[in-house]
């Protein structure tokens, strides 16, 4: 590592990455570090994500998709089920990735482009000048390091630092995160449709769901919100849906974890520091979804990066643009996620069947999402009237 790079972003995951390409391909000298020794490495993830929001970033490659999705199942509490088809539940069907494979092809990506990438290089705090962030130390293989840089990108996830040591808010309150678990089964019948679960049986405030990982593997997992879950809840509830409803299947890889669902935060950068993807707290408040979201805002924090080199301005009168942009795309969707989040938690299980069963004599296979809300707010005005805007 050199003592000074024009960028430095922490963390390898789909933003990290993006950005860092993004930066890359625009001729800045960027640097990528990862604290763990291997990218993509604990998957925290369901791994789903669209096939179209993939294809703005990355061409598809067998190597890391899983599986090719047909459509998505909401399964309603008593076992009503909408069928989406995969034109119209996109956003959260398309591919079931391998993001082990998948998040090292996104370095590679970046690297390729001219980053330099360092994994078991851990940011232990960011270095200031005149009130701006100018870079960070790094601890590598025990000895610790002051890197300077323009802009510092914290893609540090869920638990992001860097952005508290940049004096950004970024805390959660227990109903803006769900506890989440998930098992990697095999041996079941895992079909073409990425399922999606309600109900307080599955998941108290948030949803089950199952991602085909091939015919007989799949992503089984659920998120609890942190307001409605205690110790352990998660894990509890993920193996008694498993002994109930799939008892043949054999467990080969759990993971834990939170993920954000508290819509658009505060502020997402400051003199001389971005924020992208989990660390901005830019996934989905209603699906928990993020990959797509992060890519999209690495895209625009290295195009704004790129700018701001351009114009030698590393402030927030530069670095606003990000905020802007990615909040009018991103921020807007997140917005109206969050609007129907905070309106499911409000149904009981009895309102949710209900819902089910207003579709019933309705094509809903092609309908986009929107499509269905609105087909919904038409057929139960009283109970979805918040969402007839």
């Amino acid at each position: 590592m050199k003592d000074k790079y024009d960028i430095i972003v922490v963390g390898a995951g789909p933003a990290g990455s993006i950005t860092a390409r993004t930066c890359a391909e625009g001729g800045l000298d960027v640097l990528l570090i990862e604290k763990r020794q291997e990218i993509g490495d604990p998957v925290r993830c369901a791994e789903g994500v669209s096939r179209e929001g993939l294809k703005k970033h990355i061409e598809p490659d067998d190597r890391w998709i899983a599986a090719k999705v047909k459509g998505s199942k909401i399964i309603a509490p008593d076992g009503t089920e909408i069928r989406m088809s995969e034109d119209a539940s996109s956003q959260k069907a398309g591919y079931t990735l391998e993001r082990k494979v998948f998040d090292r092809a996104l370095a590679q990506h970046a690297a390729s482009a001219g980053a330099e990438v360092m994994v078991k290089t851990r940011a232990s705090g960011l270095l200031h000048s005149n009130g701006a962030v100018n870079g960070i130390k790094a601890v590598y293989m025990g000895d610790t390091r002051e890197i300077k840089a323009d802009i510092i990108i914290g893609a540090d996830g869920v638990e992001s630092k860097v952005g508290k040591w940049g004096g950004i808010d970024t805390t959660m309150k227990p109903v803006d995160i769900e506890s989440g678990a998930q098992f990697l089964v095999s041996n079941i019948e895992a079909g073409e449709y990425s399922k999606f679960y309600l109900g307080g049986e599955y998941a108290p405030g948030g949803y089950l769901w199952l991602f085909p990982k091939g015919k007989n593997t799949a992503n089984v997992g659920l998120g609890i919100l942190g307001s409605k879950s205690e110790k352990g809840m998660a894990l509890l509830l993920l193996r008694k849906f498993i002994e109930k409803h799939m008892p043949q299947a054999k467990i080969l890889e759990m993971v834990v974890g939170g993920v954000p669902v508290s819509g658009p935060i505060e502020k997402t950068a400051t003199d001389g520091l971005l924020l992208v993807g989990d660390a901005a707290r830019q996934s989905d408040p209603l699906t928990g979804g993020g990959i797509i979201n992060a890519m999209d805002a690495g895209k625009i924090a290295g195009e704004v990066c790129i700018k701001a080199r351009e114009a030698g301005d590393y402030s927030m009168k530069t670095l606003k643009e990000y905020e802007d942009r990615w909040r009018a795309t991103i921020g807007k969707n997140m917005s109206a996620s969050l609007k129907v989040k905070n309106m499911l938690l409000k149904f009981t299980d009895d309102q949710l069947n209900n819902l089910a069963h207003s579709l019933e004599g309705e094509d809903v296979s092609k309908m986009t999402l929107p499509a269905l809300l609105k087909v919904l707010v038409i057929k139960n005005p009283r109970m979805l009237w918040e969402l007839r805007y």
